[in-house]
């Protein structure tokens, strides 16, 4: 079964992971409501959960990694997560272990292929995935490149977060601002494959709202882009 036709009639089962975009254009810093940011008083709003989707790391401890890059190409992005813990009056969550995946620029995932979710066979490698653990403000930084996107999909990245101790508190992906992803996707490496085909608000994952998953995205395509987002998990 073809990548397109599975996501219409299996993903609200397996889901996939959403893709992000860069341009040639510089982009002026985008206002968007990042996920769970506290509000101050003591409350803020648990980071909805997704599928891991088709395509998770394979044993993630593998991979503790600042710079997943790899030997991709594409628009330099620095990744900034927030992890907060819900139980403790939305503090940052010290010690927690986060993955994150997302496909390349070209929307193929490393440890998968050579099949009909996707033809180009790149099990042998592990680019664009990592392991990082948060620091005392709950932070995890990683180097890495805008996601390209796939059929059926709105750009994303796949994140995964444990406690210390190596138990799943959350699973949940990141959206991207549409104006940003558009100016990524007409330039560059990611020119040839074009724009996304699905908007946010069609995606399966991101249809029913963004409102814990979009993060903000600063940079320009002429420099580089920096993601910010907050995760909050009942820790």
């Amino acid at each position: 079964m073809e990548r397109k036709e599975f996501l219409k009639r299996g993903f609200s089962a397996l889901g996939l992971a959403a893709i992000v975009s860069c341009s040639n254009k510089s982009v002026d810093p985008v206002d968007t409501t990042e996920t769970g940011t506290s509000t101050g008083d003591g409350t803020c709003t648990i980071t909805a959960t997704e599928t891991e989707g088709p395509f998770p790391t394979k044993v993630p401890g593998s991979y503790v990694l600042n710079d997943i890059t790899s030997d991709r190409q594409g628009n330099k992005l620095t990744i900034k997560i927030t992890i907060q813990n819900k139980n403790n009056s939305c503090a940052a969550l010290s010690g927690a272990l986060v993955d994150i995946w997302h496909c390349d620029a070209a929307g193929n995932y490393s440890q998968y292929g050579g099949t009909g979710m996707q033809s180009t066979n790149y099990q042998s490698v592990n680019f664009l995935r990592g392991r990082q653990t948060t620091d005392a403000n709950g932070l995890v930084t990683f180097t890495s490149i805008y996601p390209g996107w796939y059929s059926g999909r709105a750009p994303h990245i796949h994140v995964h977060v444990y406690n210390a101790s190596g138990k799943s508190l959350l699973v949940t992906q990141i959206a991207f601002p549409e104006a940003t992803s558009a100016l990524v996707y007409a330039q560059g490496v990611y020119k040839n494959h074009g724009q996304a085909d699905t908007t946010n608000a069609r995606d399966n994952v991101f249809g029913d709202g963004t409102s814990t998953e979009m993060s903000t995205v600063t940079g320009s395509v002429s420099t580089a882009f920096e993601l910010t987002h907050t995760i909050v998990v009942n820790g």
